[in-house]
């Protein structure tokens, strides 16, 4: 046998390891469901590929885990048949920790480190380090592993410090044998009574065999181990919904998933008629890291009669609802179902159909029951939800009952349907504006008249809203209303608290007209209009979306993105009402060519640019600008 080969971990696996098995997890003994997990997906993945490579899995072969624990060595042995892997696959899947991002999972390591510990595992699961918590209670781990179709093993061995090495080795089937070199001090995990305890909890529904080499039977060196089964390896989905408790649940998903919390909510159901099959969908208490990453896989686990397919098989589910996880069990597909006929299947287009219908129901039976957790759903799902707004048009209306928003009218959460209900007499529009936070959304002036009549205004915070709310012109045969675009229309139809202001428009004089004129002509093409506004009453102007135009602040996401997006030209409105644009008109009609006027035209320009939020195009130049006004107004004080 040649020297093992020893090779330094990938870029900043070594500092990631030091967390995982300081930081991540909160009990040690969760290494059991980790490590019999990744032993079960091992034997299911060789399952599903023999169907294709029926040479993989001889028709005899058992498919088993076996768990052995050595206490006169110190070792704790995890031994599967499964798909096994090879030398290259030992160093790609062990030698690289989070592959699918390693900067961002060390951030949020570091910031679970600054947590309380309760709060740590809402990591697991979430970057594929599972196998990783053997150094909970392991000074070394060793694993020998044999890919189906191989003659030839390889040993893995590494103290979790700097390296791993990779040498040949020995082994008599497929599979893999995870060896670990148990710590002193966790030696209560080498009891043979402990290690039943820990699978019974947390992997009792695994649907292989879990076998168990019991202390003392088996011992002398003429006799054969011997080893006792463990779980159920039911199929719970397929159980009777009343014959399960909410922990047989809260278990299982914690298998399926990997996560140590439990689910936030769950539904259980069987269809029958024209397709068959079990359902069993979870909604995770908080988001995974890749929530937003078009390159993250979601969904739900698919199996055909029993027979695990695929895994995060994102065609059952639609992308607004790729928080749901779970397992479905068709009667219907082929066992050799491919990609491409899960895309152009009807009956996944039935599963799908069911699943979107079954999930949104759970979500108004929360809302309806449990407003306190539907609303920590909403916090951790509701951007992902309110995208189906947009792309799912036939059940928009259902979304649309969900969906909530920040509101003027209290702090938390408030619905459409919420919102209508406190509408002020006469009033026929929802309001909405739309921003990066409420507090920036609060002081904006282009609420000043509808906080004026009193209406109520829902806060869009999310860089979706503004999208999302393009197609739901309507709720309750209410129009939803910008108040931040052009087209805002305040007048004495909107309710009695407006009579005192709602006067009929009268024309504009001359020489304001001159006064918004010039203005135009100072801002040039920063602009594409100048005008008096009526939604203004304490502001002395502020800048509003043309027709057609896109937020500000969404313009500024795009392009921080590197997209391509032209500035769109906004509307200047004045508040002719207001001293300081009523001496700028007095200063303009003694001086029209003043330069003084001109740089307080800018002056009020980027006083607005300011106050929605958005960058300033010359800071500097305002700096100056607003330097000079100052020295001019102290020096006439002093």
């Amino acid at each position: 046998m040649t020297d093992p080969t020893v090779r330094p971990f990938k870029a900043e696996v070594s500092q990631l390891l030091k967390l995982v098995v300081n930081s991540l997890y909160s009990n040690p003994e969760v290494f059991v469901r980790e490590l019999v997990s990744n032993a079960s997906d091992a034997l299911d993945k060789l399952r599903f590929q023999s169907l294709s490579r029926p040479e993989l899995m001889p028709a005899d072969t058992t498919l088993m885990v076996r768990v052995a624990p050595d206490p006169q060595h110190q070792t704790l042995t995890f031994w599967d048949n499964g798909i096994g892997m090879t030398a290259q696959e030992l160093e790609d899947n062990l030698g690289t920790l989070a592959r699918s991002g390693t900067r961002q999972f060390v951030e949020a390591m570091e910031a679970a480190q600054r947590e309380k510990a309760s709060d740590r595992p809402q990591l697991i699961g979430q970057f594929g380090v599972g196998f990783y918590s053997a150094f909970l209670v392991a000074e070394r781990v060793e694993v020998i592993s044999r890919a189906a179709g191989s003659d030839q093993a390889f040993r893995w061995v590494s103290d979790a410090k700097e390296s791993f090495s990779i040498e040949p080795a020995e082994r008599d089937v497929q599979g893999t044998s995870v060896i670990l070199h148990v710590k002193p001090e966790r030696k209560e995990f080498l009891e043979s009574y402990r290690l039943r305890q820990l699978i019974e909890r947390y992997s009792d529904y695994i649907p292989h065999p879990i076998e168990l080499l019991e202390h003392g039977k088996g011992k002398k060196a003429e006799e054969e181990p011997q080893y006792e089964r463990v779980n159920q390896a039911s199929a719970l989905w397929r159980r009777p919904a009343k014959e399960l408790s909410k922990e047989q649940y809260e278990g299982f998903y914690k298998h399926l998933t990997h996560d140590w919390e439990e689910p936030l909510a769950y539904r259980h159901f069987h269809v029958e008629g024209t397709q068959m099959f079990y359902a069993l969908l979870f909604v995770p208490k908080r988001p995974p890291f890749d929530l937003f990453d078009a390159e993250s896989k979601h969904g739900m686990r698919l199996h055909v009669k029993r027979v695990f397919v695929v895994d995060n098989c994102s065609d059952l589910v639609p992308r607004y609802l790729r928080f749901v996880r779970g397992v479905v069990d068709s009667e219907d597909l082929p066992l050799n179902v491919s990609r491409e006929m899960l895309q152009d299947s009807s009956a996944v287009r039935v599963i799908k159909k069911q699943i979107t219908n079954h999930t949104l129901s759970l979500l108004e039976e929360l809302r309806k029951d449990d407003k306190a957790t539907f609303d920590t759903f909403w916090a951790s799902y509701g951007t992902v939800l309110k995208e189906g707004l947009h792309f799912a048009e036939s059940e928009r209306a259902r979304i649309a009952k969900l969906v909530q928003y920040e509101s003027s009218a209290q702090e938390g959460w408030s619905s459409l349907e919420d919102y209508v209900g406190r509408m002020k007499p006469g009033q026929k529009a929802i309001y909405y504006a739309a921003g990066t936070s409420r507090a920036l959304i609060e002081k904006s002036p282009h609420l000043e008249g509808l906080r004026k009549r009193g209406y109520e205004v829902l806060y869009m915070t999310d860089p979706i809203d503004p999208f999302a709310v393009q197609s739901l012109s309507e709720f309750d045969g209410k129009p939803l209303v910008n108040a931040m675009t052009e087209d805002l229309k305040l007048d004495e139809a909107d309710g009695a608290d407006a009579k005192d202001e709602a006067k009929p428009e009268e024309p504009a004089p001359a020489a304001r007209e001159s006064l918004l004129a010039h203005m135009k002509s100072v801002l040039g093409d920063k602009v594409s209009e100048v005008r008096a506004s009526r939604r203004l009453t304490d502001s002395p102007a502020c800048l509003v979306i043309a027709e057609g135009g896109m937020a500000p602040h969404i313009e500024q996401l795009l392009r921080a993105r590197k997209m391509d997006v032209p500035a769109s030209k906004r509307i200047l409105e004045i508040n002719t009402g207001h001293p300081v644009v009523a001496n700028l008109e007095r200063a303009f009609n003694a001086a029209p060519d003043s330069e003084d006027v001109r740089s307080w035209i800018r002056t009020l320009y980027d006083q607005s640019l300011i106050a929605e939020g958005s960058p300033l195009e010359d800071p500097a130049d305002f700096a100056r600008r607003l330097t000079a006004l100052v020295e001019r107004a102290t020096a006439v004080q002093l």
